[in-house]
């Protein structure tokens, strides 16, 4: 079996390429720039950019199966832009080149975010319809990357789309923004908590049931990967458990968080660093709390391993990468 995979040097594309390997697939793999999530992998690389027609069309050719991982994930207002032409246009590059190519089945990775996040008291499920106008650049720029998938499904093309929760876990080489949190919750860089939380998955669980999707997913299917919601808390609580570094015990309640978050952001800019806390990752730890992957579950397997676990293996694979050095 050959498989295409784009976006395989993130945080999520470098746990899809193992399990691929390891079950003895012919794997090519498109990397952008930063090729550590793949390195010392059996993997045919290919370099470009996945906005290019040409760079895409050579990597999908001869290839039974296409996982597209590829995508932007910016909190930044500025950034809606470069989330529009990879976001977007990129999946319809991949789904013309898919087409093609002749591909048997593609797998689009969305997230989430594209859904909706009203009403928020009430369970979300793969009914649940795309994010509003005024949702962050992100969420709207994954919603309206489903539509030219629905399009491309309704255009003949085999495609099944999977839409995880937060993904964290190990392989984290960059690090992700969670891994961010967890690498200053350890070196005691983060002064306080929000109130707040979220669904959080381990991305090795998403990518066995990413590949499960490849094998047994509906036509046009999509499925909501989901793990364990916890507070911003809790999760602090586990990372001190597994560390033994204190957690901060100050908790921001929301709307003190709200108020003073542009401030934290000016405050990164001009440190050169990326905010933990912005007013749009505030308003995604108010929302999606009931999340219900029971389509995955029934279809796919979907499984996932207990969070201490995930939290557990993930500061054991930072320590293994000297990134808990100081």
């Amino acid at each position: 079996m050959r498989v295409a995979v784009t976006g395989a040097a993130g945080h999520l594309g470098g746990a899809v390429v193992r399990q691929l390997v390891d079950a003895g697939a012919s794997v090519r793999v498109l990397v952008h720039q930063d090729r550590r999530a793949i390195e010392g992998l059996a993997v045919d690389v290919h370099d470009g950019d996945l906005r290019e027609p040409g760079v895409v069309a050579r990597l999908v050719d001869g290839c039974e199966r296409v996982l597209h991982l590829a995508a932007v994930i910016s909190l930044a207002p500025e950034d809606e832009p470069l989330m529009q032409s990879v976001n977007v246009d990129g999946v319809r590059v991949v789904v013309d080149a898919c087409r093609a190519a002749g591909v048997r089945r593609m797998v689009h990775v969305s997230s989430i975010h594209a859904f909706s996040s009203l009403p928020a008291d009430e369970p979300v499920d793969e009914a649940r319809g795309p994010a509003e106008p005024n949702a962050p650049a992100y969420d709207r720029t994954k919603a309206a990357g489903e539509a030219v998938i629905r399009e491309a499904v309704e255009a003949g093309l085999d495609v099944v789309t999977v839409n995880p929760t937060a993904v964290i876990g190990p392989y984290d080489f960059r690090p992700s923004r969670m891994g961010e949190v967890f690498l200053d919750l350890y070196h005691r860089r983060m002064p306080g908590l929000v109130a707040g939380g979220f669904d959080w998955i381990d991305v090795r669980d998403v990518a066995t049931s990413i590949l499960a999707a490849a094998e047994r997913g509906e036509r046009g299917g999509r499925y909501l990967l989901s793990g364990q919601w916890r507070s911003v808390v809790e999760l602090a609580t586990i990372v001190e458990t597994v560390t033994g570094v204190r957690k901060p015990r100050m908790v921001s309640p929301m709307w003190l968080a709200r108020s003073v978050a542009p401030i934290a952001v000016g405050w990164a800019k001009l440190r050169k660093r990326r905010p933990l806390f912005t007013p749009i990752s505030l308003v995604a730890l108010r929302n999606h709390r009931d999340i219900s992957s029971a389509r995955a579950r029934a279809v796919l397997g979907h499984v996932t391993r207990p969070l201490d676990d995930t939290v557990r293996d993930t500061f054991a694979w930072f320590r293994d990468h000297g990134m808990l050095q100081t």
